[in-house]
């Protein structure tokens, strides 16, 4: 999975610390959102940044499958 905040911020000149300014969200946790650092990430988070930033889950998150090998 890739998720795109950073991308989604840098597009509309959005620091870090607006969103958690504006969400309530801890700074390290959109830190490591920002970075792809974050392996698991509370569904609540997800969609307080989704309505923050007025976007659907499917922008701030992709799902890219793993390629398989055919045998």
């Amino acid at each position: 999975m890739k998720n795109n905040l950073s991308k989604l911020l840098g597009e509309r000149l959005i620091k870090v610390s607006d969103v958690y300014r504006e969400t309530g969200i801890s700074k390290t946790t959109l830190t490591n959102l920002y970075y792809q650092r974050s392996t698991n990430v509370q569904l609540e988070t997800l969609q307080k940044i989704c309505d923050f930033l007025q976007v659907p889950l499917s922008e701030l998150i992709e799902y890219l499958p793993e390629k398989s090998e055919v045998k």
